[in-house]
């Protein structure tokens, strides 16, 4: 280890220079901005797409202040917690504005994580050397999704406790353990003061920690690869005389005024949002969550948040009648498989036995339909992380895809949005049936990626990237 040597400035150097030289002496923190963004090169095609990980990172932050204000106020006790909740919107000075910018914020963080993936899947950017890069995304959805589903409860409100009810008791359709796997994270043996203070724990200690640590992953890990571009290029194969990629520029200055510009537009919506239309039509916070939560008052619609009710419309779509349609997909499928695929006779026969086994557990004598929509329901989720290795495609980014990939990642996009809207309303026979198609089609775009994917006139890849000023 070198001896310790203080950098000396002239005497008449800025008072802030010396003491950022005197940090920088103890402390790398010059060498910390330069090295993530600073000097950090990245692809100079950027478009618009590309704002949503800083938005992202922005909404953490602002969802941590206002979470930590909000505690400060809140009451986990089944008694009190509806009462604090109002308390911090009538009595805390400026509590209505916190509580608003925080409900606000959970659904401006999936909308912006929806469009973060949404670029990912036009682009590529799950593809080979950025497939762990995606692996963390995704372990950063699952954390997203369990502190949203956590925190949903600690309003006490009459949607927040029933839906915690229901969504709860859907583990209790595993078969053996599912009912003590129920009572576990219930902690009783109905929603009670004890799921709200275990929620309560898991909301505000055990998931940001997790959650902190998987975004730190993620960005390391993006710095390690680099960043993707829109025309799915490896910039680092043209390197300049100065070792630094021909096609990039600088983060900064360029990519903080970018970026500024998109935060600006941002909080511009949200802050409209949060002060003429917190509640967004029932969608944000629903009306009845302003009503106390009653144990013997069921509310005639439950339907989760808006941001899970696409994978909620997948359960509630599987039902005994659509298992028959189920058994004949998988069928159809493995029979694809064996005269398509290239994988080993090994390998299609386990795949073989194993939908067999599950065709057999899809009779109605054997596994009911509620069970295999909570099969369902996982893994419309699940599914997402295993896209790297689904897509087959010679080239990356959607631009030199075939025409017709377009309609098929826009009818994937539909078919989500439909699924989502559908979760909303209350069931019904037409609702039942479109949910039933979406759900086919959901499944079919990941299961059949390595066909399609490949299929078609794929147009010539430059050897630079494009590059339009904007």
């Amino acid at each position: 280890m070198a001896a310790f040597k203080e950098t000396k400035f002239p005497a008449d150097a800025p008072a802030a220079q010396k003491a950022l030289g005197w940090v920088d002496d103890r402390f790398p923190l010059t060498k910390l901005w330069n090295d993530q963004w600073g000097k950090y090169y990245a692809p100079k095609n950027f478009n618009f797409w590309y704002i949503f990980g800083s938005l992202a990172m922005l909404v953490l932050v602002l969802q941590i202040v206002t979470g930590i204000f909000l505690t400060m106020h809140y009451k986990p006790d089944a008694n009190l917690a509806f009462g604090s909740v109002e308390y911090i919107m009538r009595e805390v000075p400026w509590g209505w504005l916190v509580r608003y910018m925080h409900s606000t914020g959970a659904s401006a963080f999936f909308i912006i994580v929806y469009l973060h993936m949404t670029r990912g899947l036009l682009y590529g950017s799950y593809r080979k050397p950025r497939e762990l890069i995606w692996l963390f995304g995704f372990a950063i959805f699952l954390c997203l999704m369990a502190e949203a589903f956590f925190g949903y409860l600690l309003p006490w409100g009459q949607m927040s406790y029933w839906g915690a009810q229901v969504i709860v008791n859907l583990f209790g359709a595993i078969p053996l353990i599912g009912p003590d796997l129920s009572l576990w994270i219930r902690g009783d043996y109905v929603v009670s003061d004890a799921t709200l203070n275990r929620f309560f724990a898991f909301h505000v200690i055990a998931i940001p920690l997790v959650l902190l640590g998987l975004v730190a992953a993620h960005l390391i890990a993006l710095h390690e690869v680099g960043s993707s571009n829109p025309d799915g290029i490896e910039v680092k194969d043209n390197l300049g005389p100065d070792g630094h990629p021909v096609d990039s520029i600088p983060s900064h200055p360029y990519y903080t005024v970018h970026d500024l510009f998109g935060v600006s537009v941002f909080l511009l919506i949200f802050s409209t949002v949060v002060f003429f239309a917190p509640e967004m039509g029932g969608y944000f916070l629903e009306y009845n969550n302003f009503l106390p939560g009653d144990s013997l008052k069921t509310p005639l619609h439950i339907a989760p948040t808006w941001y899970f009710t696409p994978f909620y419309s997948v359960l509630r779509a599987t039902t005994a009648d659509f298992m028959w349609v189920l058994m004949a997909a998988v069928a159809a499928y493995v029979a694809f498989l064996w005269l398509k695929s290239r994988l080993s006779f090994t390998v299609k026969a386990a795949i073989a036995v194993i939908a067999l086994v599950a065709i057999v557990g899809m009779l109605p004598s054997v596994l009911d339909a509620k069970f295999w929509g909570v099969v369902f329901f996982g893994g419309s989720v699940v599914i997402l992380a295993f896209l790297p290795w689904l897509d087959h495609s010679p080239v990356k980014s959607i631009r030199y895809r075939p025409d017709w990939h377009k309609y098929v990642y826009a009818l994937f996009g539909l078919a989500f949005v439909t699924l989502g809207y559908l979760g909303t309303q209350a069931p019904s026979v037409i609702g039942t049936i479109v949910s039933q198609v979406c759900t086919l089609y959901y499944f079919a775009f990941f299961l059949l990626m390595p066909w399609w994917s490949a299929m078609g006139q794929f147009k010539p890849v430059p050897s630079r990237v494009t590059f339009h000023p904007h």
